[in-house]
């Protein structure tokens, strides 16, 4: 058992059992754990001790609190961080599934679609963040878990807060923040310039991998590969896979632009350039799929609102606390179970902005979502609306359907 694994264990065993080392990357190691209060899997990721001296701890965890105000669908979220026996931490929900690069361990080359369907979930991940001033600065395939068919970006900000925390911008090992595969030309040159373009391009670098089967650039060294971002082109994608829409190769040549001005603006401009290559099945679709979010999410949303204000004409001050929990996919499509927690997220939002109640963040409900269904799985007899109240503290719970 290592050094840091025991100092780790001593400082949190009031908070969470630490079981074992799920992985280890160039900024931190992983290790699965259980959060004792809430009874649930969690994996914490430890900033490796050569880096942590370099970082003062204040800041440092200043700065990530900025990522824990990211609320959506595709974002994995922030559920704790700190800093114990010289060690910084954060904690995020461990999830089951596989992440992306472990999906091409298993196939170098990923289907056009299913690879637009990947990068639209990132992009609108992306897009979001972006409108809140957050850049991720280390897209790629580790980086993305996925969950049934749809993709969600974890270590969002991680590696902004290691750059603005941090006394200079580059590692003890002198490579800039980030991953030097995925990293655009202007990240290499100067991390702190760096804006939404530079995770455009990183994006553009993890579908030409999926597509191609490796990254647009690969050198035997890490400078050398900084040098193929910064002044070398881009090899065209359709001399190593045959038979691509030039659409997508029009947009990746324009998202790994070496200038942040003839990229995409924004994430979202990229994902409809790459969208716009789906056949015209696929294209279908995906627009009736959208309309089914916007129509369950907008009628949610005034429900919710409405629902809310009539119980708060006859409830206490006490139990003006609102919890909206995910609605149930009773379409027979599990392609379309990401409406019901996206609509909730939006029911959520809207309450919040009509100040009627306090509500219960997103990152709590699901949460405590997701204790209700463990706790569930042992007791089929449990009212998960009461589990939810409980477990939230709330005197309302929202909850539906949708068909």
């Amino acid at each position: 058992m290592t050094d840091v694994l025991d100092r780790l264990k001593t400082a949190l065993t009031d908070r969470y059992a630490i079981e074992r080392e799920l992985g280890s990357g160039g900024m931190a190691t992983v290790y699965l754990a259980d959060d004792l209060k809430h009874h649930r899997k969690v994996a914490v990721k430890v900033l490796r001790p050569e880096l942590t001296l370099s970082i003062g701890a204040e800041r440092f965890l200043r700065e990530i609190r900025i990522t824990a105000r990211l609320n959506h669908p595709h974002i994995l979220p922030l559920l704790d961080s700190g800093s114990a026996e010289a060690l910084l931490f954060y904690v995020m929900p461990f999830m089951e599934g596989e992440s992306l690069r472990d999906r091409l361990k298993g196939s170098q080359q990923l289907p056009v679609e299913d690879t637009i369907e990947i990068a639209v979930d990132v992009a609108d991940a992306l897009t979001y963040a972006h409108s809140l001033g957050v850049i991720h600065r280390d897209i790629k395939p580790e980086n993305i878990l996925l969950s049934g068919k749809h993709a969600i970006v974890a270590d969002f900000g991680i590696a902004r807060a290691l750059a603005l925390a941090s006394a200079q911008p580059l590692t003890q090992t002198g490579a800039p923040i980030g991953t030097p595969a995925y990293m655009s030309p202007e990240q290499i040159k100067s991390s702190e310039t760096a804006d939404g373009r530079s995770d455009v391009y990183s994006l553009g670098c993890v579908v030409y991998e999926l597509l191609a089967g490796r990254p647009p650039f690969h050198g035997t060294t890490v400078q050398a590969l900084m040098h193929q971002h910064v002044n070398e082109v881009v090899p065209e994608l359709d001399q190593i896979r045959s038979g691509l829409p030039r659409t997508v190769s029009q947009a990746l040549a324009t998202a790994l632009a070496k200038l942040p001005e003839d990229r995409f603006d924004t994430p979202a401009d990229f994902a409809r350039a790459l969208t716009g290559s789906l056949s015209p099945q696929a294209r279908s679709t995906k627009r009736v799929r959208w309309r089914q979010l916007l129509v369950v999410a907008a009628a949610a949303v005034t429900i919710g609102v409405v629902v809310t204000r009539g119980f708060l004409q006859q409830v206490t001050e006490t139990q003006r606390r609102v919890v909206v929990a995910a609605l149930e996919n009773q379409t027979g499509d599990p392609s379309l179970d990401p409406i019901g927690s996206m609509a909730s997220h939006w029911i959520t939002e809207g309450l919040q902005r009509s100040g009627v109640a306090e509500v219960v963040p997103t990152p709590t409900a699901m949460q405590a979502a997701s204790f209700v269904a463990i706790v569930r799985d042992n007791d089929p007899t449990v009212d998960p609306v009461r589990a939810m109240a409980d477990e939230t503290g709330a005197g309302i719970v929202i909850s539906g359907v949708y068909f």
